[in-house]
């Protein structure tokens, strides 16, 4: 190609993880002749936020996430996110047990395994959880749901919580045997191998978005290869900003209207790992419990069963860290060069009303090993430090955003931005990304390819991969059971009773 050529395709996704993997394979499904490329600036997909080392790899179902499921002032609780989450993860399974089927995709077991959900609390926040699972068990999402308060009952689900626990600690537990276990990495590496097969796809690493610009009703991307200098112009009738925290300065290098007030607060995290199998084989569950006041959502502490090619780790967090990284392999610079003057005041508003947050970072940046430790022995009080390290996890760019009251608010979670006519569109925000990102991705199709998402082709092939979406999961009982158990079939996971 010559050296001032302009390659021209119909989407450019920045960013090789689960969220632009996951684009790409359903844009290529529901419309095989797109012309698609992905460009990652690391050297092969997942190394970022999908790598199963830097999340705990829950497949978020609202089962034993107790953040999704707050109690107001009054003590009523609220469960409308964890049934929408739920529904969500039941959209997933979906779209990942349709790809099963299809021979380049490879086994479902290389990513998703079974191993119960778990909830665990204490004392005080006992007739929460015991109200919780009242609540729930009432959906026809969580019938499998068991609540106990014996704890040999406890022992025997999780058997690292009870020995050494004092004889009077009142304790309570619920269980969801159908949990599941995600290797992301595994999934966004098998999603980006099936991807490759088809015609028209191609996955480019070592490249470096540079320059984003619009051009006519495209836009026009300067790359630059990291490797060799190499640099080339693309122009592209869609781009996806799918780079996890590093998809906000490129949402702002495109200068969209939409992208003014958005900021960051990046929160670093680290786990306790323990790949011991004498430890190891005592504990198949993933075990949540409350987060502490001022803590972020994704502080919940959990101890949870990983498995990551085949062998099977513990790993106890995540402790909260602060960095001024967007990215794990980022620069320090990235927070500071974010700052623009329709994003300070947001900014300096979040920093005004979360002096909690901020307190509790600076509480867990300064924590020593044996504190770490300390923590840990509330989940498992007869542990042997020596049997456990610390591995430092990925970056989580939380959303910082307008708000007319109170000047900006800083959101957990995630958040399509996208220019009014749909050329472009960057994934902001943190878990329960992964999980979900099958819906998100679906959302993003509506919204930005509106006439195409209505046509006949396209509706009759969404049917086609997703025989249920998310209202009809909520509300009808029969047609759950019968997608779950279709899902659980085809990804050889235990489905709900």
């Amino acid at each position: 190609m010559a050296q001032n050529e302009i390659e021209s395709m119909d989407v450019l996704l920045v960013g090789a993880g689960i969220m632009s993997a996951t684009l790409a394979v359903l844009l290529k499904e529901v419309d095989p002749g797109v012309k698609l490329e992905i460009v990652e600036l690391q050297e092969s997909g997942a190394i970022e936020s999908s790598n199963p080392w830097n999340n705990a790899g829950t497949g978020h179902a609202g089962l034993c996430e107790l953040n999704y499921t707050p109690q107001a002032a009054d003590g009523s609780i609220d469960i409308k996110k964890a049934v929408n989450i739920n529904a969500q993860f039941e959209v997933s399974k979906q779209f990942w047990a349709y790809l099963t089927g299809k021979d380049a995709f490879g086994a479902p077991r290389n990513f998703i395994n079974p191993v119960p959900h778990m909830s665990f609390v204490r004392g005080k926040d006992i007739p929460f959880l015991k109200k919780r699972h009242e609540l729930l068990s009432q959906h026809h999402a969580f019938t499998s749901m068991e609540y106990t308060e014996d704890r040999a009952k406890i022992a025997d689900w999780a058997p690292l919580t009870i020995p050494g626990r004092p004889a009077d600690e009142q304790v309570a537990m619920t269980r969801v045997e159908s949990g599941t276990d995600v290797n992301f990495g595994a999934l966004t590496n098998q999603l980006l191998g099936y991807l490759s097969s088809r015609e028209g796809s191609e996955v480019r690493y070592f490249q470096k978005v540079v320059g984003l610009e619009r051009s006519g009703d495209g836009w026009l991307v300067d790359i630059k290869n990291t490797q060799t200098g190499e640099a080339r112009k693309v122009k592209a009738k869609f781009v996806f900003l799918g780079a996890g925290g590093g998809a906000l300065p490129l949402l702002q290098m495109s200068g969209i209207p939409e992208s003014k007030g958005f900021g960051g607060f990046p929160v670093s995290g680290q786990w306790l790992r323990c790949d011991n199998p004498e430890v190891v084989k005592h504990h198949q569950a993933k075990v949540y419990s409350q987060a502490e006041v001022g803590a972020p959502p994704m502080s919940v502490p959990h101890l949870d069963t990983r498995v990551v090619e085949g062998k099977t780790s513990l790993l106890f967090g995540p402790y909260a860290g602060f960095s001024t990284k967007f990215l794990r392999h980022g620069s320090f610079l990235d927070l500071p060069l974010s700052v623009r003057t329709s994003n300070l005041l947001p900014m300096l508003a979040v920093a005004r009303d979360n002096m909690d947050l901020t307190r509790y970072l600076v509480k867990e940046v300064m924590q020593s090993m044996d504190q770490r430790i300390e923590a840990l022995r509330k989940f498992y009080p007869e542990l042997n430090p020596a049997d456990w390290r610390l591995e430092t996890a990925g970056q989580r760019v939380q959303i910082i955003k307008k708000d007319p009251k109170k000047g900006g608010i800083l959101q957990f979670g995630t958040e399509l931005v996208a220019a009014q006519d749909g050329s472009i569109a960057a994934l902001l925000g943190a878990s329960p990304g992964a999980s979900v990102t099958v819906s998100i991705m679906l959302g993003l199709l509506e919204r930005c390819f509106p006439e195409r998402y209505k046509s006949a082709e396209w509706t009759a092939k969404l049917k086609e991969i997703f025989p249920a979406r998310e209202k009809q999961l909520e509300t009808d009982a029969a047609v759950y059971r019968e997608v779950n158990q279709m899902t659980a079939d085809r990804l050889q996971i235990v489905a709900a009773s």
